[in-house]
């Protein structure tokens, strides 16, 4: 592991690139765009494979549909545009068009949670890894850095089903080296410990790392876990730190409802009871501003998340 938040890279451009360069070895990939590209990044395949790159405009309904009916002729469409109109303005035809059928479509969802920053609420998708986690057949993916989204787009190319992959838009840091390999069937405990377990994934992956560095040198040591597949989540490594610490706290640059947080209550409420805490948006819209003050102002920057890790600690 490698975390340097000083220094940071667009994920963004990193799945452009990655798209671009699997365009260039399957002759099947085709990808679609809402009236985007620049801010998707899928503007990398548009110029290198403008028979294959399509911009349904916004009309992203029209786009699912579409992509749907590629999947159904063996094309391997990926579908990119904002998270909050990827998922919410195409929901019907992602779920009946899409995953009702098992079509092999690629969904990815940029500019995900309250990071969108100045767009406000509007624009900032803090409910759609519940849309997509409620669907029957959709796998859910949320990659912490550019090395992780890389192998995460390879994988999707190369593995059939529905997939729902959402990518911030803010730049992120390195947290993994050359060394790292993507496990689609489990979760990485990146950080071991005893007194509390962290469960994460994307860009709060970071943040909660940095805060139990904080927390190691006041003495406590808290395990931090890396989900980077929501769904299907690896249900043995949450498990066992689970029943080692005896406490979990689940952080997400999403809703409390329906996301990671969700996930990981439900699976341990039947499983391996223990106590959860939940942090990140408590049932609100967004709102306009820095992404920075906005990932402090919902409790989810490094600072904010040991004081309330603390807090919780202190509580045992």
């Amino acid at each position: 592991m490698i975390l340097n938040k000083k220094e940071t890279k667009s994920i963004r451009s990193a799945f452009g690139k990655t798209l671009e360069a699997l365009g260039q070895v399957n002759k099947n990939i085709v990808v679609m765009d809402a009236d985007l590209a620049c801010s998707t990044q899928t503007q990398f395949f548009a110029k290198s494979f403008p028979d294959r790159f399509f911009d349904s405009g916004i009309a992203e309904q029209d786009m699912i549909a579409t992509a749907a009916g590629l999947a159904s002729q063996g094309k391997i469409p990926f579908v990119a545009s904002f998270a909050m109109f990827a998922t919410g303005r195409t929901y019907d035809q992602i779920r009946n068009s899409v995953c009702y059928p098992k079509f092999n479509v690629k969904i990815i969802g940029t500019h995900g949670g309250v990071t969108v920053g100045e767009d406000g609420a509007s624009h900032q998708a803090l409910e759609d890894i519940s849309l997509m986690r409620g669907l029957p057949n959709m796998s859910v993916l949320v990659p912490a850095d550019c090395r992780e989204c890389e192998q995460i787009i390879n994988y999707a190319a190369e593995h059939y089903g529905p997939m729902y992959i959402r990518i911030p838009r803010t730049n992120v840091c390195d947290v993994f080296d050359d060394s790292y390999k993507f496990d689609f069937k489990r979760a990485r405990v990146i950080e071991e410990g005893n007194d509390l377990t962290v469960i994460t994934n994307g860009e709060t992956l970071a943040e909660a790392l940095e805060a139990a560095e904080t927390l190691k040198g006041q003495g406590y040591s808290i395990e931090v876990i890396h989900v980077p597949v929501v769904k299907p989540l690896d249900e043995a490594t949450i498990i066992a730190s689970a029943q080692k610490t005896g406490f979990v706290i689940t952080v997400e640059n999403h809703s409390v409802i329906g996301g990671l947080g969700s996930a990981v209550c439900e699976l341990l409420s039947e499983k391996a009871p223990v106590r959860v805490k939940r942090i990140g948006v408590n049932d609100k819209f967004g709102q306009s501003g820095k992404w920075n003050f906005l990932l402090d102002y919902y409790g989810l920057s490094a600072d904010k998340l040991a004081k309330s890790i603390l807090q919780e600690l202190n509580k045992q």
